[in-house]
């Protein structure tokens, strides 16, 4: 089985071109390739497809072998992945995730190989039922009091597709994001689980990201989860529509539209290509 390695901000996938490989169970694959001890090594893998309703269609599975409703650093590498291997020949593209269908723009650099893509992530879902969270479906779950592993914090709940739950601290880097991310991931109030942020807010336009994702635990970006901070900071009053997110693995720009859609753009990069032997 040929792939290749791809990230967006060091949040990085196996990518496998569905187009020309029959991946019959992708679950096992996933936990396979995704070992870094023992496979290739990844936050996940990233099946691109066929669609007959977008250009290409995106299926994301954790390092746990759970499928995912989207990934925001992994649309813009499906996207780079499409362009640069001659799947689509236009810039601007429609890619289907289970979050819908998205639009994409890709920028080329001098090489004509796509060095950064902007997407529009949707509509952010507020209501906890549209999460999913416990409590009135109707309800908003903004700096919500929540005591876990002997921390007093407050969430801020967003769906961008896929679950996120914001806590905003004071040093992020001290924090105890391993302990409290997989307790958060695990609460009983998120049926599905959920995706955890750690933010320390910088400026009204700049924040710094932590982030627990869901069946894979600390990665050094999440795209979906940049996006649901953006809408957060404006929500709890702490940042403006617009900011500079700083992750681990490096930068994203994000906008909050008023029409109620996120921006995000950011770099997609090609690691390698090689050839893996399912066991």
């Amino acid at each position: 089985m040929k792939f290749t390695k791809m990230h967006g901000t060091g949040n990085d996938y196996v990518y496998i071109n569905g187009f020309d490989e029959q991946i019959d169970d992708p679950v096992s694959l996933a936990q396979q390739v995704s070992n870094r001890q023992f496979g290739i090594g990844s936050d996940g893998l990233i099946l691109i497809l066929p669609s007959p309703v977008a250009d290409v269609r995106m299926r994301m599975f954790n390092a746990d072998g759970s499928e995912s409703e989207m990934c925001g650093n992994g649309i813009r590498c499906v996207a780079k992945y499409a362009y640069d291997h001659g799947l689509v020949d236009k810039l601007d593209i429609e890619v289907e995730t289970g979050n819908g269908v998205l639009t994409l723009e890709m920028t080329t650099g001098d090489s004509k190989l796509v060095e950064s893509v902007r997407v529009n992530m949707g509509k952010a879902e507020l209501q906890r039922g549209n999460i999913p969270m416990s409590g009135s479906a109707s309800e908003q779950a903004v700096s919500v009091p929540l005591t876990i592993g002997g921390q007093q914090l407050a969430v801020t709940c967003v769906s961008m597709g896929n679950p996120h739950a914001i806590v905003y601290v004071d040093d992020v880097e001290s924090f105890p994001v391993v302990e409290i991310g997989g307790l958060i991931e695990n609460h009983p109030w998120f049926p599905r689980r959920i995706n955890v942020e750690f933010v320390q807010v910088v400026s009204p336009t700049e924040v710094i990201q932590r982030t627990w994702e869901r069946g894979s635990g600390e990665t050094l970006a999440c795209g979906t989860g940049a996006s649901a901070v953006t809408v957060a900071g404006v929500l709890t009053g702490r940042t403006e529509r617009k900011i500079i997110n700083h992750l681990r693995g490096g930068d994203l720009e994000l906008e909050w539209l008023d029409n109620g859609e996120v921006m995000m753009t950011g770099p997609a990069v090609e690691v390698y290509n090689g050839d893996f032997d399912p066991k």
